[in-house]
């Protein structure tokens, strides 16, 4: 097990710092890659093609299947897109391992988690649809019995279905214990990971990965991977996508560098472990779960080289870009990662963040303007705090909107936006926020309609947006009035 958090001198160090460049102290220091506190080594990159091996010389050279791979290993390859596909696209691993993923005991049906959901049609009397702009308080983390991260999976918002290979869900995990002799396959989609409360020790098969809260980490569909909890009990959130892959957005205008940059993505090393003892598997096809058994541990890899790969991401390390003239650019600028749909002008899914960042406009309304957009949003808060909600929003706390549903502040923050030239300032500091926002409409599952966590944001708050056009009637008459007698105004 990696140490805790603890074991920085400020656990929230990293939360309070503007941006990463800041733990560099201007060149006085060597820079690092890692938060002090990750006991691991890493690869950077984003959709390379990455080379690992615990013991040196295991990868045979210029062949991936050999007669006999060094040291009496299998070759095993996870091919994740289609045998044809465009090299551009192609995602594959080869996998060196004690015993192959094949040796196992057979599977057996789970009883349904009644908390999680993957068919989210409406005709599915388990969802529901509703524009009210819908809000839940954190999810309790359990506090009796053992809750690991599987079964503390919890289903909120999604759209499609996953035997489909076309949609999406969002959840929140609430755990309390380590998952031990314990692996997790998810067969539907990929993992899109958030931590908010507490760091995850991941096991995976490509080797361990420590991920903390202002920090995410993917797991791509069918890898293997185990979840120890460091810091005690835990939560947070996922976005899970089917039949697509997160990558990077274009960044068109921006040019070569901005938003996440590839290099900060960092990608495990090969880590083995050879065990002779009985061991559970669980596997999730098409919303359902299932488990299997085996006599060895699941993480026997001695090398592995490929480009089908688990990564992680500090998000501290996101460089913002904004207006540094006039009004606002649209939220697009806060994306770190995308997942391609069918539909070739619009996202499945997108990943955005709302970190610390200077807001400079000048003859600028700077609140958010009133406005309504195709998109569903789901938004979360990892720590400190975030306007623009209309009551309490928690770190842990989830917000919802609908496609078409009005946004926008109550008029005291308008008139206050409106009545004074606003400062250059640092806005959203020691804070993150983040969006799950998708082009597809999304139904709420049962588990969270019926939570007693469930509240509506307060329409009220815009009772008192009064109407100001009226108040001057009489000076637009005279313009009229003016203009029908041929004046130019």
């Amino acid at each position: 097990m990696a140490p805790s958090t603890s074991t920085l001198s400020d656990p929230q160090e990293y939360q309070k710092i503007f941006h990463w460049a800041e733990t560099q102290k201007d060149g006085t220091i060597p820079s690092f890659n890692t938060r002090r506190n990750d006991p691991y080594e890493y690869q950077a990159g984003f959709g390379n093609s990455f080379v690992s091996e615990a013991v040196p010389g295991t990868i045979p050279q210029g062949q991936n299947s050999p007669r006999n791979v060094r040291f009496g290993l299998y070759a095993e390859q996870i091919t994740a897109t289609a045998f044809i596909a465009p090299r551009h696209s192609n995602k594959k691993a080869w996998l060196y391992r004690a015993r192959p993923a094949v040796a196992h005991q057979g599977f057996t049906n789970l009883p349904d988690n009644g908390d999680t959901e993957s068919n989210f049609m409406p005709l599915n009397p388990r969802v529901h649809v509703s524009p009210t702009q819908l809000a839940w308080h954190p999810f309790d983390i359990p506090t009796e019995g053992e809750v690991d991260f599987v079964s503390g999976l919890k289903t909120v918002a999604g759209s499609g279905e996953p035997t489909f290979r076309e949609g999406l869900a969002t959840h929140v995990y609430t755990a309390n214990t380590s998952m031990t002799k314990k692996a997790f396959v998810n067969s539907d989609g990929e993992f899109l990971i958030v931590p908010q409360q507490g760091a995850l020790d991941i096991q995976t098969e490509f080797g361990p990965i420590f991920v903390q809260p202002g920090e995410i980490v993917i797991i791509q569909r069918g890898l293997r991977f185990r979840v120890e909890l460091p810091d005690g009990p835990s939560r947070g959130y996922i976005l899970e996508v089917w039949g697509t892959h997160f990558e990077l957005p274009e960044l068109g205008p921006l040019g070569a560098n901005g938003l996440a940059n590839s290099r900060d993505f960092l990608t495990p090393v090969a880590q083995y472990e050879i065990t002779q003892e009985p061991w559970e598997i669980i596997y999730k096809l098409g919303g359902k779960f299932f488990r299997s058994t085996q006599n060895h541990s699941p993480f026997d890899v001695v090398a592995w080289h490929g480009n089908y790969v688990p990564y992680k991401y500090d998000l501290t390390k996101f460089v913002n870009v904004g207006s540094i003239s006039v009004d606002h650019i649209d939220p697009s600028i806060f994306c770190v990662l995308t997942a391609k749909s069918r539909d070739l002008n619009a996202p499945l899914a997108d990943f955005l963040i709302f970190s610390p960042r200077w807001d400079v406009a000048s003859h600028t309304y700077r609140p958010p303007y009133y406005h309504r957009n195709a998109a569903s949003e789901l938004m979360g808060l990892i720590y400190g705090g975030y306007g623009g909600r209309s009551d309490a929003f928690q770190p842990g706390s989830v917000s919802f909107e609908c496609g078409m549903v009005p946004h926008g502040v109550a008029y005291e923050e308008f008139k206050a936006a409106t009545e004074n030239e606003p400062p250059v300032s640092r806005i959203s500091e020691a804070s993150v926020a983040f969006m799950f926002e998708s082009s597809r409409p999304f139904t709420i599952t049962e588990y969270a309609w019926n939570s007693n966590k469930k509240h509506e944001h307060e329409p009220k708050m815009w009772d008192n947006l009064v109407d100001n056009f009226s108040s001057h009637a009489k000076e637009v008459e005279e313009i009229l009035a003016k203009k029908a007698q041929g004046y130019r105004i």
